[in-house]
């Protein structure tokens, strides 16, 4: 094994919240290397980049990680345009939640973060709206990001910038432990070759698989189905969030259609007609003119979720081993947060009272209560 000094900080995971996390630690100073079997399978690449705390109706402990992170995201995305070149669509479009009357409005968990409105100003916000749509909430303060097309080629650019290394292709077989320390990894290269790699400190974010490198973790995966359609430029200047369906527009007229969430899927790859066939009935009595518009792409991946649907971040039960996996729904949302957080965690860099109360309430050891 190489020799403490050359030892790099490991990412286990080379997805949006590996990427983010090595990214900040490199700008700190920190030798990083990344160690990602696939990245294209990674949740960031899957996922919408709806960044929508109220709208999604999160509550308690993760509403206020939510709000925590989405202020922080123009600061943070104007630090990775600027390292890497690269514009990351970051957009302040608002986003809508239709209902069917005032009634089921009101008791939304995050009314109050909402404007109301009524069947006209719904129309008027989403035009050609189902009429089964009575009222809804405007959400003015959520929004999104390009995280297929934009954010992950821009973190990775930034990463390559700063000096990170990357290993693709690596399959991470074992953590490497001495009594309740970590010591490295054991790791299948792209060759099929078995070698190991010394660290005193990594980061383990490998999504919806860290459950298999770290059992203590109640993480399982959550498939989820999605396709794209092409509209016609600025037919929608909103995000759309109804009951199991969701649709994001791009500025070029592009617009992801989510997800299905299927959690008996386990790692069951590919599309299949009965995701397919869901998520195109409820697009079609969300925006029935949604209809007519081409198909351009389908693809489907795997959340990390936890029995209360929150992340484990911060250290784990080994010394030197972090944590920043388990984010289901939201990582686009909690990259932000999470990579700070860890960051200056690992870095001794001080917290304020806030950050270290959010960092107790999600810490992995809430699970053996």
């Amino acid at each position: 094994m190489a020799n403490s000094s050359s030892e790099p900080l490991l990412i286990i995971g080379g997805g949006l919240i590996g990427l983010s996390i090595a990214h900040s630690l490199a700008k700190e100073g920190k030798k990083v290397e990344v160690l990602s079997r696939d990245r294209n399978e990674a949740a960031g690449f899957v996922a919408a980049g709806m960044l929508a705390p109220h709208a999604e109706g999160l509550t308690n402990n993760l509403l206020e990680l939510g709000q925590l992170s989405l202020f922080r995201i123009p600061s943070w995305v104007t630090t990775i345009e600027n390292d890497s070149g690269i514009n990351c669509g970051l957009k302040a479009c608002g986003i809508v939640v239709p209902f069917h009357d005032n009634e089921s409005r009101d008791r939304y968990c995050t009314t109050s973060f909402g404007q109301p409105l009524n069947r006209i100003e719904l129309e008027n916000e989403i035009p050609g709206i189902s009429h089964q749509w009575k009222t809804g909430l405007l959400f003015k303060q959520d929004g999104q990001i390009d995280n297929r097309r934009r954010l992950m080629r821009a973190l990775e650019k930034a990463c390559v910038e700063l000096g990170v290394q990357f290993q693709e292709g690596v399959e991470v077989k074992a953590l490497l432990k001495n009594n309740s320390t970590f010591e490295g990894v054991k790791i299948c290269n792209a060759e099929g070759k078995l070698q190991t790699i010394a660290s005193k400190e990594a980061v383990l974010c490998s999504g919806a698989w860290s459950n298999q490198l770290l059992n203590e973790l109640p993480i399982f995966p959550v498939k989820g189905q999605m396709f794209s359609i092409q509209g016609p430029k600025n037919a929608l200047k909103r995000i759309i969030f109804g009951p199991g369906i969701y649709l994001v527009p791009r500025e070029d007229g592009l617009i992801i259609v989510g997800a299905t969430s299927e959690k008996n899927a386990s790692f069951e790859k590919g599309l299949t007609p009965s995701g397919q066939s869901q998520l195109q009935k409820k697009m079609n009595s969300l925006l029935p003119s949604a209809t007519y518009w081409p198909h351009m792409e389908r693809w489907w991946g795997f959340r990390p979720c936890t029995p209360d649907e929150g992340p484990i971040l911060g250290m784990s039960s080994l010394k030197g081993l972090w944590l920043a996996t388990g984010h289901y729904r939201n990582g686009v949302l909690l990259a932000a947060i999470t990579a700070d957080l860890i960051s200056k965690s690992i870095c001794q860099k001080p917290l304020n009272k806030k950050e270290q109360q959010i960092l107790l309430k999600f810490q992995w050891s809430r699970f053996n209560k």
